[in-house]
Order: C-alpha cells, then sequence, then structure tokens
C-alpha cells in the first residue's frame, strides 16, 4: 500500500479565537489542515473548531488527554463530536485509557476521529526522562509506547522526526505519523529538542508535518507556509 502525500498542519498557537482565524486566514488554500492546541481551546473553548471549519480548515485538536479511562473516553466523544478530523491522546497514559480512547471514536461511526498517541515529547531529551524515572534513550521509550498505542488501537503516533524512520521500520507505511519540531533550514529551534527540516521528516516517513511559528511568525506567512510545502514537495 502506497502511503498518502504528507500533509502539512500549521500550529493555530496564538491567545483567541480572532487571532486564530485571522492567522487562518493568512494562510494559502493549500494549507488544509490547522491545529488547535491547548493555549487556544482553552480561551475559546470549542466554538474555536466551528469558526475554522467554516473557513475550509479542517482541525487536528491536540489536547494530549490522559486521565483515568471513563475521563478520557467521554473526552473522546466529545471532541469527536465537535467536528475535528485527529485528536492526540498521551500513550503514557496506559493501556486501558488507550483502549477506552479508541473505543470511543469507533462509536462515532465512519466519520470519527483518527486518534494519535503522543509518544515522547519533543521538549524532552534523555537527561529529562532520566528525571521522570525512564531509564529507556528516548528513541527506545518512542518505540516501546509506539506497539503499546497501536495494539490499543491507535490510528498513529506523535513523534519528532529522530523516531520516524524507526517508527516506518517496525509499523510499516499504514499508521499515521505526526511529527511537531519541524524547523525550515536555518530557522531557529526555540524550546524544541529534537527537530529537523521539513525535508528530512519527509523523507523519513511523516505523514503529517507541525509547523507553526516559523510559518505565523513570517513577514509573509503565505509565502512561508508556500515554501515548506514545496520543500516538502522535492522528496
Amino acid at each position: 500500500m502506497t502511503p498518502p502525500s504528507p500533509g502539512l498542519i500549521v500550529a493555530l498557537d496564538v491567545p483567541d479565537g480572532d487571532a486564530a482565524c485571522r492567522a487562518a486566514a493568512a494562510l494559502p488554500v493549500e494549507v488544509r489542515y490547522v491545529k488547535v492546541g491547548l493555549e487556544l481551546f482553552c480561551a475559546t473553548g470549542p466554538s474555536v473548531l466551528d469558526r475554522l471549519r467554516a473557513a475550509g480548515r479542517e482541525v487536528f485538536l491536540d489536547l494530549k488527554f490522559m486521565d483515568i479511562p471513563r475521563t478520557v473516553e467521554r473526552a473522546v466523544n466529545s471532541a469527536g463530536a465537535g467536528g475535528a478530523f485527529m485528536l492526540t491522546v498521551h500513550a503514557s497514559g496506559g493501556r486501558a485509557m488507550l483502549t477506552a480512547a479508541a473505543e470511543a471514536a469507533r462509536a462515532l461511526g465512519p466519520r470519527r476521529p483518527k486518534l494519535v498517541a503522543v509518544t515522547v515529547l519533543t521538549s524532552l531529551d534523555r537527561n529529562d526522562l532520566r528525571e521522570l524515572g525512564v531509564e529507556r534513550e528516548p528513541s527506545d521509550q518512542v518505540l516501546a509506547l509506539a506497539d503499546l498505542a497501536l495494539a490499543c488501537g491507535m490510528d498513529g503516533l506523535v513523534c519528532s522526526a529522530r523516531e520516524v524512520a524507526a517508527l516506518r521500520r517496525r509499523i510499516g507505511p499504514e499508521p499515521i505519523l505526526v511529527t511537531p519540531g519541524i524547523r525550515p533550514a536555518g530557522g531557529a529551534v526555540g524550546d524544541q529538542k529534537r527537530v529537523a527540516t521539513p525535508a528530512a521528516a519527509v523523507r523519513a516517513g511523516a505523514s503529517y508535518l507541525v509547523v507553526g511559528r516559523p510559518i505565523l511568525e513570517a513577514a509573509d506567512p503565505a509565502a512561508a507556509a508556500r515554501a515548506v510545502l514545496a520543500e516538502m514537495a522535492t522528496v
């Protein structure tokens, strides 16, 4: 099976719904997907999803659910019914939570959201994991959590570009791999520790690339987005 062409998701990490809609309006029509994360969702609630969808964008709702299974089950049901095409949960929430999330998504029917499990945050490195009591290398922790998440019915994973190639070899072409921490060549790294260029992420096998500040903070966001898409298309 040939995987679909990778998609670009622009992270709308802005403080309110009006700013999100302005940022989305500044993007070219080629950008189909936008991300709503914790900052924006906490400021606006679910109404921002309706506004962005009305503007022709599909919403990746990145709230990284992690709680007891029943709470996550209900959260997935509510978020999926709100029209998000993809949701995140934390793989480290455990087997029962992941299974409950997958069952809740399936119950929503054919238009259910895709579920992707966060493995290791791109802001964490080996020393950070050790402080949390995890003795594995980040790459080994990613693989272990990936096996668990996919066994529990997740549609895919969130991982850094550094782990994408190893995951593709392990899980094959079908599961979704969402890759944050993407920085165009020469771009600032910011608070990310495991980053990659768009071309490197696509070459490794990423399904979706998440890019925020390098596009939103550019003098011309539309041109910046097109530049990322062009780099993705060269692979």
